[in-house]
């Protein structure tokens, strides 16, 4: 696994069983002690490794929950069903499924609510989660594209806003719907919010008069 920290070392390389211990023990320290208690000490315990081996890879416990959380939101991966609504409906049930996740709520929602303090941290959560699951975006606009489902776009600058829009759309849903509103997002919301999505409110009614 590579770094996601921000200062490049030079030495000894990385351990890969090292780092994926850590951010697992991370996870597991969250479930069970809270933002407020975990500390790196009782992570570096669980993992089996010096505190200072943290200290080398994270400077502290903001960075060390995102990257946990980040690793978990980089099991997502785009199904191909044959269909663009198909591989939305896909992807955003994996989505749910992970955000159920103990560790998954508790470290988001920490660095969340610890980034309106900390622009710093903000920053990283954009890096090594937005930034990082904007690729579910590209992926499926392309292969769409491919498909014929949705028309090229050849200007660069508003393709970008385009992914930058459905990824808002798609994840500010799911998060909501999921930590928020503390409800479900099974397969019959998760239908209805991709109707929603490919045919605008408009047209995800006049579908259901129809049906």
């Amino acid at each position: 696994m590579q770094s996601r920290s921000p200062a490049s070392r030079t030495g000894r390389p990385r351990s890969a069983a090292a780092d994926a211990a850590i951010l697992a023990a991370t996870r597991a320290a969250l479930v069970e002690l809270g933002w407020s208690k975990l500390t790196l000490g009782d992570v570096a315990t669980r993992a089996g490794v010096a505190k200072t081996t943290l200290y080398r890879r994270w400077a502290g416990k903001n960075e060390l929950v995102v990257d946990a959380v980040a690793e978990l939101f980089d099991e997502l991966r785009l199904p191909d069903r044959g269909s663009l609504a198909a591989d939305i409906e896909g992807v955003v049930l994996q989505f749910a499924t992970i955000l159920a996740r103990p560790e998954a709520r508790s470290g988001l929602m920490a660095v969340v609510a610890e980034s309106t303090r900390d622009d710093a941290l903000r920053e990283r959560i954009r890096a090594s989660i937005v930034d990082r699951q904007k690729r579910l975006v590209v992926e499926g606009r392309h292969r769409a594209q491919c498909r014929g489902e949705l028309p090229p776009e050849t200007d660069p600058a508003g393709s970008a806003r385009t992914i930058d829009l459905i990824f808002d759309l798609v994840a500010g849903a799911v998060v909501h719907r999921t930590l928020v509103s503390a409800e479900p997002a099974d397969e019959e919301w998760v239908h209805g919010f991709t109707r929603v999505l490919l045919l605008g409110l408009a047209g995800a009614a006049a579908e259901s008069a129809e049906g």
